[in-house]
Order: structure tokens, then sequence, then C-alpha cells
């Protein structure tokens, strides 16, 4: 099969046959439609076994996702040790990884730190956490929070260049919310940067996203789309209590969910045909903890549904 990190004798040949791969920016990596993160398996939204974990990850990379997303903040390292002993099983040609620097513990003042020597520090703890000698993108986490961009302009992205100097990381990324910030970031940085990450922004809600894909084009830069459900606004249980959007969204969404329950159409099914339908997203991260979730066949099953 001509995909690079196809092994014969390990994936799922039909599953992968069905998954469609799309070129990460200028990078090489051709990457799966459907990637996989985890949040989820460091019990970010709820209480998770880890055994279910491994065998979702399991599951994922048979079935054709090559592409896994993590972070040290996800159970503050507990999703990279799953990870690393999950990996230990799959071949490193099956999948591209990638992690992330910057934000970490609990508690307010630990949380955020995008100093040089912390983030050189955080990628060796990723490492040995993930039991891997480089990963694929190393990413900025949330840029938004640090005390300003010229932090990340001067200290975070330098101190990520000689990460990929010394071999421990192949692409620099950003991740964050605000879309601005990575027109900021990629116009005045010195360092080359090869992704961006945001969530919540390529949505059947808010769409915004596609503003931003031709300055990303044009600097060849790769897309990762994160949250195609709103962070469960478009779900029919809804979004948690924490959830940040303003009560006008909340009722819209809820309202719109009711519609489609009415019609019996599972709007987190139509939300993910909308999302997948978006042109230049290289990869939209999906992230569950529930085996009975995830099947290798669900994207083709939510591509095939009628015309939006």
């Amino acid at each position: 099969m001509d995909q690079p990190t196809f092994v014969d004798g390990f994936h799922d040949h039909e599953a992968v046959a069905k998954m469609q791969y799309n070129p990460l920016g200028t990078t090489g990596m051709a990457v799966s439609e459907l990637s996989l993160g985890t949040s989820a398996f460091g019990s970010v939204f709820r209480p998770t076994d880890d055994s279910e974990c491994l065998a979702v990850l399991d599951l994922a990379v048979r079935s054709g996702v090559n592409l896994i997303d993590s972070a040290p903040w996800y159970g503050h390292g507990k999703a990279e040790t799953i990870l690393g002993r999950g990996l230990q099983k799959i071949s490193r040609s099956a999948y591209y990884l990638a992690t992330k620097v910057g934000r970490y513990q609990p508690e307010v003042d630990k949380m955020f730190d995008f100093r040089a020597e912390r983030v050189i520090a955080s990628v060796d703890e990723s490492l040995n956490r993930l039991g891997l000698d480089y990963v694929d993108v190393i990413q900025v986490h949330d840029m938004e929070f640090a005390p300003s961009l010229d932090v990340i302009l001067h200290e975070t992205l330098p101190a990520l260049q000689k990460v990929k100097d010394s071999g421990k990381a192949r692409f620099i990324g950003i991740t964050g919310y605000p879309l601005e910030n990575f027109k900021t970031v990629l116009t005045k940085s010195s360092v080359r940067i090869d992704t961006v990450l945001t969530y919540c922004r390529g949505s059947m809600n808010d769409n915004s996203l596609q503003e931003y894909m031709p300055f990303f084009k044009e600097r060849g830069v790769g897309v990762i789309n994160a949250s195609a459900l709103g962070m469960g606004l478009l779900s029919n249980r809804g979004p948690a209590s924490w959830h940040p959007a303003q009560d006008d969204i909340k009722d819209a969404c809820a309202e719109a969910a009711k519609y489609c329950k009415d019609r019996n159409v599972d709007i987190s099914r139509l939300a993910l045909k909308f999302t997948l339908g978006q042109p230049g997203v290289a990869s939209t991260l999906i992230s569950t903890a529930r085996y009975s979730r995830f099947h290798p066949y669900q994207h083709s099953q939510v591509k095939s549904l009628p015309p939006l």
C-alpha cells in the first residue's frame, strides 16, 4: 500500500484504504484526516481506565490514524506516560507524534512557563515519558497565556529551534485559540514554524478558521484542527458547566441539537461531517478514552451522510 506509515502485518488494510491522508504543510508528512488527541487519556474529562486507553491507541493506529497529539498538561504527564506504554508495541514508522511545551500543573501559578530553560527541560521529560528519542512535531501550548507574545518569539521558539537542531524534534508548531496570534507570530518569528493547531474554530458554529487559511497556505504551514464539536456544544449531551461560551451560543446550539434529534439525526455526526469537509485542514483531532466510541470505519460512515 502506497502510504509511508503503513506497516504490513500490523495495519488493517481495509480501514487504511478508507482513510484519507493530507499533506501537513511542507513537512513532507501525509497525515490522516482524523488524528488521535490524547487529552482524554489524561482523564481531563472524566476518570479513565489505562488499559482501555491503550486499546483505543492500538485500534486507532491499526485503523490508519497516523498522527497522535499529546501534551504534559494532559493529566500532568499521565497521557504521555500511557502513550509511552502503548507505543512500545507499535512500530515507530507507523505514526507521527506531536507533543507540547509551556503548560504543566493545575495550580495557577505553576500552570504556564514559556521560559527557554523550562522548554528544553520539558522536551526531555516528555521524551522520557513517551519512551522516544524524538517527536515529529514539538508545539507551543496555548501561547496566548504567555506574559506576552514577545516571550514566545524571543525565548520559547528559539529554545525549540535548539531542540530541533539537537534531533529531538523534526518540526515546530504553535497552538492556541485566538487566530490573530498565529498571524502575528508567524509574521514576526525568526524561527521556522511548520504547523498550527487551533480548536473550536473549524466547527459548524464557528468556522472563522477559514478566514486564515489563505495566509497559512501562503506560508506553507500545516493546519491541525481540534474540537469539531465545539467542546460539547454540538452534542446531545451539551457542554460541561465550565464551558466558556456565552448563554446565547449555548442556547442556539442546544436548539440545533434538539432540531436534529427530532429528525433522527445526531448533531455530533453532522458537525464532524461539516468539519471534515473544510478545505485546507490537514487533520482534525478526535479524543476519546472509550473503546466503544472509536470505530475504524466511523469516519467513512460520517462522510457518507447526505449533503449539508
